[in-house]
């Protein structure tokens, strides 16, 4: 993997506390979908279809075959939704968030999609998931692992309901480490989307200028990588894509 570089300007401190949080995707819920297609180009989705195939589910072959999957901070569910037109409904889905909001909205795109035979949406706390342990074949968060209080604890629970031999799957946004795309990304992220963000939700919160600042604050690459096997997860690597905008992490359990 390429060094990491070197950033002389300071992490942000970004207000995590689970109330602002869960207050922030409340308010923005309802335009959370089309402000996320909008800004990305619709990338987004290529995202999750790409993290579906990397981090694919056991439907047939395998000792772990046919066992559930857990899609934790699903927020609108698109990553859920996703594994289960990969899977075509064959396995048991849980879609899992602590914004009821953003899950009312994900749970009327499963009924529309004739998935909620299969998908079950349960209102849940990251840093203490109401699951038994060694439960899923693969547990998966998208764009919302950031977002939570406490990083590790929620990687440790992410790690204590996977199966053995089972996976956890984070993705996320990340900064390109190769120019021109480095700086391109950077002063969109400043500049542009707080702002597009703002105009379109018009909420209190600034949900679009928390978007920058957290990302910027979160681990990333190898960094990332060690908090996930200080969490229980072994062979974990990182898949950049899109030049590195997003990149998928995976770990063994």
């Amino acid at each position: 993997m390429p060094e990491a570089v070197a950033s002389s300007s300071p992490t942000p401190v970004v207000d995590k506390s689970g109330e602002r949080v869960r207050r922030m995707f409340g308010e923005i819920a309802p335009r959370y979908d089309l402000l996320n297609h909008l800004l990305s180009g619709n990338v987004d989705r290529y995202w999750r279809w790409r993290a579906t195939q990397i981090a694919d589910a056991q439907t047939r072959k395998g000792a772990l075959a046919g066992q559930p999957l857990l899609d934790l901070c699903t927020g609108t569910g698109d990553l859920a939704l996703a594994y289960d037109r990969s899977v075509r409904g064959k396995l048991r889905i849980t879609a899992a968030d602590f914004c009821p909001e953003m899950l009312a909205i994900g749970e009327k795109k499963g009924r529309k999609a004739g998935a909620n035979d299969h998908i079950e949406w349960v209102v849940a706390d990251a840093n203490a998931l109401p699951f038994a342990d060694n439960t899923y074949q693969l547990v998966t968060a998208a764009f919302g692992l950031r977002n939570v209080s406490d990083t590790d604890a929620g990687l440790r629970e992410m790690t204590r309901v996977c199966l053995p031999g089972g996976k956890v799957a984070v993705l996320e946004f990340t900064t390109p480490r190769w120019q021109p795309m480095k700086g391109i990304y950077s002063w969109y992220f400043r500049n542009i989307l707080p702002r597009i963000g703002q105009a379109v939700m018009r909420n209190n919160s600034a949900a679009y200028e928390y978007l920058p600042e957290s990302v910027k604050a979160f681990d990333e690459y190898e960094q990332l990588t060690a908090r996930m096997e200080s969490a229980g997860l072994k062979s974990v690597q990182y898949h950049p894509l899109t030049f590195g905008i997003a990149t998928l992490y995976i770990g063994q359990k």
